[in-house]
């Protein structure tokens, strides 16, 4: 009787136990359904903070000319009462006072060299300024991680669409544009590296990403004629107000979602390598160089390309304003296609990345050969193909570089791709034009072809990076130390789940006893060491 008695209690033990284990595990698993529907919506702000950075970028250029004109005392009117300003010059026609484009030239044309330069220095402050904050923005991001960023990048930004819908002279319109660049500098750094953070295997993180880059694409093309739109028919602070609501609405979600100042929000959690270490990590400086390469034709066409048509191909003002429209498409298009064979053939980033620049630069050297409005089409849209193939490639393989060779923290290393991005937005208004005039408008496209199709082949240094090894950085160390709450014993699961995806099929080691062995030649041990915890 005893013995079966022992028994019956043993019994009875086990499937206490195996219920215990069970309950463990379903809690387990809605924990990490509801952390993959949080990272959707996570996903969701981020792309409604880069279409609202982007349409504010785009959104003043059917503005700022009669804004401009009318602070000056010129004959347009900062309101929709006088939409034909900026219709006297280059070739609008005599008398067309109504037939102002909804869709305008990405830059005004020519109306005197005062306010080109004016309105040069107006659309540069921006890069520029994200361009001196971005290393003082990837390293905050890194030490205090990406929510409490984001949200002071988005209240800059709606303050900074605030004071443009009440702007009333230059000084406050370039205060705001700069204002724009301090909040860019935050919120699209810590965006896209929430997105690399959240969403840490692939394919699921290049698609995340390619999200991303569409709304980019997206807020450039459909800012200009929401804002001239709106302009037309309920006024100048319209287009802003609008964005300004949206702005404050994408904030409250983030605070919904992940408020910043949640207790344990970095906790055991690593500081991030010092962004002057990933400067000159050599695999990260080829990336950052190509980013900055292709969207280089792109910068310098935008405001030049407006003007050469009329001059070379008596372009009307509504071709002027479609030139960019069909060129959305071929760049979803391009997105869409290098996340598909990114999932297929992962070890190919860097051919999709040296595809792109070959196609930018064929396509820049096309462009001045174009005699009218369907041929100058073609190459734009080229233009626009390769720069999607080229971000889509490498903005993903940042993030894996950074895995592997140094600590999984990416504010520094997005803020780097924001330097590269900034770079040449900075330079093309302001330089762009100099050049055209200086050279002409043929060498300046055929210089920047032939820049990027020499610097195509470069990309076979990152032939390799596939291969490497994950280095044994400091949250896998604390993973392995076991979990100590919720958010560690998701992130072990996910990581075992993807551990074998950041390797192509048969590079893993057969008896898997040395995953962290790193086949890097001239790469020193302190690459993934010498960090402190946070």
């Amino acid at each position: 009787m005893s013995e079966a008695g022992g028994a019956g209690r043993a019994r009875a033990a086990v499937a206490r136990l195996s219920e215990a284990v069970g309950e463990r595990r379903r809690r387990l698993g809605t924990a990490m359904g509801e952390a993959r529907r949080q990272r959707r919506l996570l996903l969701l702000v981020v792309c409604v903070a880069l279409l609202l950075d982007n349409m504010l970028y785009m959104v003043i250029v059917p503005i700022i000319p009669d804004y401009i004109a009318a602070m000056r005392g010129g004959r347009g009117a900062a309101g929709p009462s006088a939409p034909a300003g900026r219709n006297e010059s280059g070739g609008g026609g005599g008398g067309g006072g109504g037939n102002r484009s909804l869709v305008p030239a990405r830059y005004p044309p020519a109306a005197g060299g005062n306010e080109d330069v004016q309105i040069g220095v107006l659309f540069a402050s921006k890069a520029m300024l994200q361009l001196l904050v971005n290393p003082l923005s990837g390293t905050l991001i890194d030490r205090v991680g990406y929510e409490a960023p984001l949200l002071a990048g988005l209240a800059v930004m709606f303050l900074s669409t605030a004071t443009f819908a009440f702007a009333e002279n230059y000084a406050t319109l370039f205060a705001a544009r700069s204002l724009q660049g301090l909040g860019s500098a935050f919120a699209d750094t810590a965006g896209i590296a929430l997105i690399a953070d959240r969403y840490a295997e692939e394919p699921a993180r290049s698609r995340a990403l390619g999200t991303a880059l569409a709304c980019i694409s997206f807020g450039s093309l459909v800012a200009p004629p929401f804002g001239g739109v709106l302009y037309e028919f309920a006024g100048k602070r319209v287009p802003f107000l609008v964005l300004a609501c949206v702005c404050l609405l994408d904030g409250l979600l983030l605070l919904a979602l992940a408020p910043p100042c949640a207790a344990g929000a970095r906790a055991n959690m690593p500081v991030g390598t010092p962004i002057h270490r990933l400067m000159v990590d050599p695999y990260i400086a080829v990336v950052a160089g190509a980013l900055a390469t292709c969207n280089i034709p792109l910068a310098f066409l935008e405001p030049t390309i407006a003007n050469w048509m009329k001059e070379s191909m008596g372009a009307s003002e509504w071709e002027v304003g479609l030139t960019w429209l069909p060129a959305f498409f071929p760049h979803v298009l391009g997105v869409y296609v290098t996340v598909r064979l990114a999932a297929a053939y992962p070890h190919l980033q860097w051919f999709y990345g040296a595809l792109g620049m070959a196609i930018i630069g064929a396509s820049s050297c096309l462009v001045p050969a174009c005699r009218n409005f369907g041929q100058v089409i073609v190459p734009l849209c080229g233009i626009c193909f390769g720069i999607a193939l080229v971000d889509t490639a490498l903005l993903p393989t940042l993030a894996f570089l950074v895995d592997v060779r140094h600590v999984s923290v990416y504010g520094s290393v997005y803020a780097i791709a924001d330097i590269s991005y900034s770079v040449a937005y900075a330079l093309g208004p302001i330089v762009a034009g100099q050049i055209v005039h200086t050279m002409g408008f043929a060498q300046l496209n055929l210089g920047m072809g032939l820049a990027n199709v020499l610097y195509a082949p470069v990309l076979l240094f990152l032939k390799n990076v596939c291969q490497m090894k994950p280095s044994h950085s400091e949250r896998n160390i604390l993973l392995e130390e076991g979990p100590k709450g919720l958010y560690d014993t998701i992130k072990m699961e996910e990581r075992k789940s993807m551990g074998k995806s950041l390797q192509p099929a048969g590079e893993m080691e057969e008896n898997g006893m040395d995953p962290y062995r790193r086949d890097l030649t001239g790469v020193s041990e302190e690459d993934s060491s010498d960090y402190e915890y946070s």
